[in-house]
């Protein structure tokens, strides 16, 4: 095969893009920094070095949630936002950020949030914003999304629904009118959702408007070249209700990195670590895909980290690219990926893969 036309554009390098948060008239930055390393692979003193590299480079988006650091464990519950508000308290620095944050949905492994009974419900949802702002040292989150659904559904490394008659549920009409009420005392001021269903969002979209309730501006679900599944439901639901997608694992737990694919992957990199709590990650097809992937990038002339985050920077469905790292080295890679344009002949080879290895990661 011939060699493929890389482009990089010298301006973005410059210049970080902004794109719309819904219909908020709030704009964000292209990437935003992921946090959920701060407090478990990353110091306090590390994570305010990512957050001042990531401002310098015209990022104003930071995203975090109440159960990171990742993944979750009783001794590093919240230590993430502390470590983002620690940053936050310093001169200026709030002034120049959009800060998203998310409450925890049911689960029976997380005993220690609010002693296991946590569900998007007022109570919960109201104890829950009150600690991150604690914790942040801020009078107002600007994005407050649902972190899972309350409900039975296919997300986090599912791609088939099974229905259950009987289910514990909140009703997603109780859990936007919480939402609604922390707008109205100034607490949060927009609302997304996150890991979400075409059914779901569209149920939130459909009561907001009913109702006179907050209308949902984003949906933070996966995306990567090994996860496109939000393609098939979600990215119309996206494009034509203005309900972005805040794209998460751009790079697949570090999968598309192609580190993966040497003889001596280094101890701290995250699926060495933790590979037994994202599994979906290292999936059958996984590796040959990730290979294809890596040898195109590498024929193209870009690191396959940067293709990879550039395929998904080109999206138009796409308001905000969430990346994370545990190093300056990473990071500075990441976000120069706003510098990569894909030609249509890299397109093309994507494309071909893709429908060789459809959902290797879902």
């Amino acid at each position: 095969m011939t060699a493929l036309s890389p482009r990089v554009d010298t301006m973005a390098m410059q210049t970080m893009p902004m794109r719309p948060l819904g219909n908020s008239g709030l704009h964000v930055s292209l990437i935003c920094l992921g946090t959920m390393t701060f407090g478990q692979q990353n110091s306090e003193a590390e994570a305010h070095a990512q957050l001042d590299m990531a401002v310098d480079y015209g990022v104003n988006f930071i995203d975090t949630a109440e159960l990171y650091a990742v993944p979750p464990r009783a001794e590093t519950y919240g230590k993430t936002e502390a470590y983002l508000g620690s940053w936050l308290q310093k001169p200026g620095n709030r002034d120049k950020v959009i800060i998203a944050s998310k409450v925890a949905g049911p689960s029976s492994r997380l005993t220690w949030i609010r002693g296991g009974s946590h569900r998007l419900d007022r109570a919960n949802i109201q104890a829950a914003v009150e600690a991150s702002l604690q914790r942040l040292g801020i009078e107002t989150i600007d994005l407050y999304q649902t972190h899972w659904p309350d409900r039975n559904t296919n997300c986090f490394g599912e791609l088939g629904y099974v229905h259950r008659e009987s289910e514990e549920m909140t009703p997603i009409e109780e859990t936007l009118v919480a939402l609604s009420e922390l707008v109205q005392a100034g607490k949060i001021r927009y609302v997304g959702v996150s890991n979400e269903t075409p059914w779901g969002l569209m149920r939130y979209l459909q009561l907001a408007d009913a109702l006179n309730l907050p209308r949902v501006v984003s949906i933070q679900n996966p995306y990567s070249l090994l996860n496109r599944s939000f393609e098939v439901g979600l990215a119309e639901i996206a494009m034509r209700e203005q309900v972005g997608l805040l794209a998460y694992s751009p790079l697949a737990f570090g999968q598309l990195s192609g580190k993966y694919l040497d003889a001596e992957v280094p101890a701290e990199a995250r699926l060495r670590q933790f590979g037994n709590h994202f599994t979906r990650y290292n999936a059958p097809h996984a590796l040959q895909a990730v290979k294809r992937y890596v040898a195109l990038a590498r024929q193209s002339g870009f690191s396959p980290s940067q293709m990879a985050l550039a395929f998904v920077n080109q999206q138009p469905f796409v308001t905000s690219n969430i990346i994370g790292a545990t190093t300056l080295d990473q990071l500075r890679e990441n976000l120069d990926s706003v510098a990569v344009t894909l030609a249509h002949d890299v397109l093309s080879e994507i494309e071909r893969i893709h429908h060789e290895f459809t959902y290797p990661c879902p």
